[in-house]
């Protein structure tokens, strides 16, 4: 297998080779592009990193086992789709639990409404920004960030040695950071 061409398929064609072959890799690929996206859709959501991330493990897998069930057409809008339900789903039964204990309606709730739209922007700018990143610093992010690995396992994983690692990460976050605030300039 030729990794560097795998990673330039478009979604529709890393579809197509799931189609064909049934490799779940061909997801994997696909839900890594996207993976991002979905932490920062599941942050706003959910408001805490912990349950966030753990909502995005859970959306890969049901992602792997509902995937053959429809016919995607455009991914992106299908898992956005899905790891939004998902998210409500799991704020629907954190506040059926909370509405046990207060009837008030929460103040969070209405203001996290009214910026939903620029919620979306960020996290559409987020995903175009990590590709922005140079080769290791992407890697080393996502490892950190949504795949909760030390830096000691980066370094193993990517050969990196600690020092790299950190400096990939902390490069990775400040840039990041100023894609996307180029990004929020430009939107105004």
């Amino acid at each position: 297998m030729n990794h560097p061409s795998e990673q330039q398929l478009t979604d529709q064609e890393l579809l197509q080779r799931y189609r064909t072959d049934g490799n779940s890799n061909w997801i994997g690929m696909l839900f890594d592009r996207y993976a991002i996206l979905l932490l920062g859709l599941c942050m706003k959501y959910l408001k805490n990193e912990e349950d966030a991330r753990d909502s995005v493990q859970q959306i890969f897998l049901k992602v792997l086992s509902d995937i053959h069930r429809h016919d995607v057409v455009y991914f992106k809008a299908w898992i956005y789709q899905v790891a939004r339900n998902h998210c409500l789903m799991q704020l629907r039964h954190h506040k059926d639990v909370e509405l046990k204990e207060s009837h008030m309606p929460g103040a969070a709730e209405i203001e996290d409404h009214s910026g939903h739209m620029q919620k979306d922007l960020l996290l559409e700018n987020m995903q175009a920004a990590m590709e922005l990143l140079n080769e290791e610093q992407r890697t080393c992010v996502r490892l950190f960030y949504l795949e909760k690995k030390s830096y000691q396992e980066i370094a193993d994983q990517t050969g990196y040695s600690l020092l790299q690692v950190k400096s990939y990460i902390q490069n990775g976050k400040r840039n990041l950071k100023l894609l996307l605030e180029k990004y929020s300039k430009n939107k105004r």
